[in-house]
């Protein structure tokens, strides 16, 4: 740990970046006549909308140098960093098709109109045919029950019928939409992303976009042997943008932030989270999450009919219907959501572990993360209220993976990974820089002195 009293810089053994790209390796891309770059000065950094201070200020300028070396310390963590930091963007990589957005309301409406109007109806009967309505429906309560069950069984009929095996993890999974409907929107959504930060992208010249090619053009030649990876074409796009974000459209096209590039400590995490979002695009995240969705919502029209026929007002229909919507939310989306991502984080680590990157850098990342949220003094909010694990469970769950995708990285031949474990010096440093606050403060708790994100930490 080093820096002054507002950056707070993760290195590791320039034998890291040495070995990170060889020649000679199997799973390695030979890299050659590589320029070198100087003086890369960059943007400031926020996570999702907050804007905090420089994360490289006055960092050493990074050089590719022709023998294909990284230069040592990548870039700098600046501690006064964010609360909210998600690789994915807020919404999906891609729309739902076009159809189900027009057909979607409509339905909900219809929904809504229909059983509004059978409490209507219902309340203009005579008592006498009430009566005789719930006798008859007392004596056909079989043929009820029948019509309810074959209504159920055709749901159950449509689930099985749609699933599919996830690529390369084999998981089943429903899949309502075909890969051409999202091939055809990806590029839409491409078209919009292009007007809205038209201006905003660097030109392949700058060091940082030439940073983010060299990675992925790295990753996308050690994972070939996967047909999804090397039957798409990656172009690269790095938008001069704060936001700590990346994200890969399912056609191939790969947006990443400066505010990303600022926020990670070395190349082997920028590794790790590239392959993270690659493996949302080749795993379709995207159209299954949109497919779970829409067999959802049709589900869910069935309840919202019967809400508004049974609540005897329309404002008690209301609050009911926004009990169902937030119920399917967080009973159904939300838990998907987290476990769509911590799949990625699984294949994502396979693609490092087969570029030759160190994985055990990628614990570190989430871990500093926490750490950004305990020195901003942000409150840490459930994990069931977010479309993504909690920073915390995220690391536990790479460290549980590490051991696998060490043994995955051996069988590529690399190069041992030399040095010591980046998750120790972590822990060493963040328990000398506890030990440096409670010096510093003595009469404050720990967690006040963390909370203020200018405290004269002692230099290690």
């Amino acid at each position: 740990l080093r820096g002054n009293t507002r950056n707070c810089v993760l290195t590791g053994s320039p034998d890291c970046y040495r070995n990170f790209i060889g020649k000679g390796q199997r799973c390695l891309l030979s890299v050659s006549n590589t320029e070198v770059y100087q003086n890369a000065h960059h943007s400031l950094g926020r996570f999702c909308f907050q804007s905090f201070g420089t994360l490289w200020e006055k960092t050493t300028a990074l050089q590719v140098v022709s023998t294909g070396q990284l230069p040592y310390g990548f870039s700098a963590w600046n501690i006064q960093m964010i609360r909210c930091f998600h690789t994915s963007p807020s919404f999906q990589a891609a729309p739902v098709p076009l159809f189900w957005i027009i057909v979607k309301p409509a339905q909900k409406l219809f929904a809504i109109i229909l059983g509004r109007s059978i409490r209507k109806w219902w309340k203009a009967l005579p008592p006498n045919k009430r009566e005789l309505l719930k006798e008859n429906a007392r004596k056909n309560k079989w043929k009820i029950f029948l019509g309810v069950t074959s209504l159920g069984v055709l749901f159950v009929m449509f689930y099985f019928t749609h699933l599919e095996e996830t690529p390369i993890t084999g998981r089943p999974r429903l899949l309502v939409f075909g890969k051409e409907h999202f091939r055809e929107l990806s590029q839409m959504e491409y078209d919009m992303w292009m007007e809205e930060l038209k201006g905003k992208m660097l030109p392949e010249t700058d060091v940082r976009y030439q940073v983010v090619e060299t990675v992925l053009s790295h990753l996308s030649e050690s994972n070939k042997d996967i047909p999804q990876i090397s039957a798409l074409e990656w172009v690269i796009h790095v938008v001069d943008e704060p936001d700590v974000n990346a994200f890969v459209l399912p056609n191939g096209q790969v947006f990443v932030f400066t505010g990303l590039l600022n926020a990670v400590s070395d190349i082997h995490q920028l590794s790790f989270i590239l392959g993270h979002e690659i493996a949302h695009a080749v795993l379709e995240h995207a159209a299954e999450k949109a497919s779970l969705v829409h067999f959802l919502d049709f589900l869910s029209l069935i309840f919202l009919t019967l809400i508004w026929a049974v609540c005897p007002r329309d404002s008690l229909a209301v609050v009911g219907q926004w009990i169902q919507s937030r119920l399917k939310e967080f009973m159904f989306d939300r838990p998907y959501s987290r476990t769509l991502e911590a799949e990625a984080d699984k294949v994502g680590l396979q693609f490092a572990a087969k570029a030759c990157v160190d994985v055990r850098a990628s614990s570190v990342f989430w871990q500093q993360m926490e750490l950004a949220e305990t020195i901003q003094g942000q409150p840490k909010l459930p994990e069931w209220l977010s479309t993504h694990p909690s920073h915390e469970n995220r690391a536990e769950h790479l460290d549980r993976l590490i051991p696998e995708a060490l043994k995955l990285r051996e069988s590529c031949n690399c190069p041992s990974l030399s040095g010591p474990d980046p998750r120790l010096i972590f822990r060493l440093n963040m328990h000398r820089l506890l030990e440096s606050s409670k010096g510093e403060n003595p009469s404050n708790s720990t967690k006040q002195d963390l909370s203020k994100p200018k405290v004269d930490f002692h230099h290690t």
